[in-house]
């Protein structure tokens, strides 16, 4: 299948108030005159996003504040997204990590982080996919997920188990739509430089995050070219690789010391 023109074409991203998806949106604008329906929680934050993207690009924002944690606002921010307009591809990149021992996560929070992370994606994805194909305009919708999700993360440990699922979801629906003219890709960061990572317990872990502006391109070029997954970096596609030659325990626990070495340095400062 061809790539991807996304020139004058709606495209929906999540988690656009902030970090990568606040990026993505630049980026689709910017680079590639795509115009973005911006979908997230803070509406002052889609509007700053709005005024900052239409002030210095011919592109247009639509802001749709929704929180996808609730299975109502996904329906109606899909409702409201192809309502009076033709989408062409989406990017589903809301979501929301803990860092830190799994009994310090309240059940509460758990069930946000799910809903969130896995519910609300396969939620719009499996609405967005047979739009896309009836529509045949050959478009598609990138997964954001993470390496977390290519090997458990201890401390991260609910987080990276909401990852793995999605990196199960996005490869799979791949084969299934290969055929339809229609593309899902995933997209499998390592850390990146946001808001999310920016607390003081990721503060000694700075060292191994992406600048959040070279994710985002690299991001919504892999979509672009239709990957079926994507690490970004060479460093972390590195690592990837060799995740398939190390034994897993033994991969593991070098990451539980990393992580458990950085909570205990955060809880001394």
């Amino acid at each position: 299948m061809e790539l991807m023109d996304f020139r004058s074409k709606w495209v929906l991203v999540t988690g656009a108030s902030a970090g990568l998806g606040w990026e993505m949106c630049k980026v689709l604008a910017s680079d590639h005159g795509a115009n973005v329906i911006a979908v997230a929680r803070r509406r002052d934050r889609l509007d700053a996003l709005k005024d900052e993207i239409e002030s210095s690009s011919n592109s247009s924002v639509l802001p749709i504040a929704a929180d996808l944690s609730k299975i109502g606002d996904v329906d109606r921010a899909f409702r409201e997204a192809t309502a009076d307009r033709a989408v062409y591809a989406a990017v589903l990149n809301a979501g929301i990590t803990h860092f830190g021992e799994y009994h310090e996560l309240a059940w509460e929070d758990f069930q946000t982080m799910l809903a969130t992370n896995v519910t609300g994606v396969v939620r719009l994805a499996t609405q967005l996919l047979p739009y896309l194909e009836q529509r045949a305009a050959r478009g598609g919708v990138l997964i954001v997920s993470s390496m977390a999700g290519l090997t458990p993360v201890p401390y991260q440990t609910a987080y990276s188990a909401t990852k793995a699922f999605l990196v199960n979801f996005g490869c799979g629906l791949w084969h299934e739509v290969r055929h339809k003219n229609i593309s899902v890709t995933t997209f499998v960061p390592g850390g990146i430089q946001t808001d999310m990572t920016s607390g003081v317990r990721f503060r000694a872990l700075g060292g191994w995050l992406m600048p959040v502006d070279e994710c985002a391109t690299e991001a919504i070029d892999c979509f672009r070219r239709r990957r079926y997954l994507h690490v970004p970096g060479i460093a972390m596609r590195v690592g990837a690789t060799m995740l398939r030659f190390m034994p897993r325990q033994f991969l593991t626990e070098r990451v539980a010391t990393t992580y458990r070495k950085a909570l205990e340095t955060a809880k001394h400062r």
